[in-house]
């Protein structure tokens, strides 16, 4: 980090190493059950254990690290049992974020789904599973953010961060992004009719499938 970018107060010590704690683990730097070690991480974020010690407390708040008594904290293990449990609470509010997508989206931003879908069909004839992954979590942010339906929104950032291994896993596994990108584009299909009712049972349907893969 650039020496005039450092952070000079404690709040702003503590949100630089949430920041870059929170980055890593979804980014899969750090694995699931990887020790996260106080001192360690202060040399390497260039502040102190305090700081690092509040950041762990609310990224455990967050579901991403746990902490083990007489241990110290690691990064979250999220098993196939709860990843299931988290995509049914996804189903109803991803559900309901795509009803209101069909109601809320204008002409422009239909026109940028399509234009994801068709990334999203490129990725899987080019066989790129990484770039699919992608391109299909940027298609469930554009259509929250379109929705406007703003608590839905924060409550899925968070169930969705617990599930960034299994997610990434899941789009690795032979066939599984031809089966999900016809998910998707039926889900495109749904809001761009302007359909809430069947956007919503469109997305249903794509986590209810999401959850059979899981269980597999």
């Amino acid at each position: 980090m650039p020496k005039e970018a450092r952070p000079t107060t404690g709040e702003q010590a503590k949100q630089h190493a949430l920041a870059q704690l929170r980055q890593a683990i979804l980014h899969g730097e750090m694995a699931p059950a990887q020790r996260l070690v106080e001192n360690e991480l202060a040399e390497q974020f260039g502040v102190t254990r305090a700081s690092i010690r509040a950041a762990l407390i609310d990224l455990e708040a967050q579901g991403l690290v746990e902490r083990i008594r007489n241990r110290g904290s690691r990064v979250r293990v999220v098993t196939v049992e709860e990843a299931v449990a988290i995509t049914e609470c996804r189903m109803v509010l991803e559900g309901l974020c795509a009803a209101k997508a069909a109601v809320a989206a204008s002409d422009e931003q239909l026109a940028g789904l399509a234009d994801l879908g068709a990334a999203m069909q490129k990725a899987v004839a080019d066989g790129e599973p990484v770039t699919y992954s992608e391109l299909n979590h940027r298609l469930h942010d554009r259509i929250r953010e379109i929705s406007g339906q703003q608590t839905a929104v924060e409550l899925l950032e968070r169930l969705n961060a617990q599930l960034v291994r299994h997610r990434f896993q899941l789009a690795l596994r032979p066939g599984r992004p031809q089966q999900s990108l016809n998910e998707h584009l039926a889900m495109i299909e749904a809001i761009s009719a302007r359909d809430p009712q069947a956007a919503e049972a469109a997305v249903r349907a794509h986590l209810a499938s999401v959850i059979e893969a899981l269980s597999d």
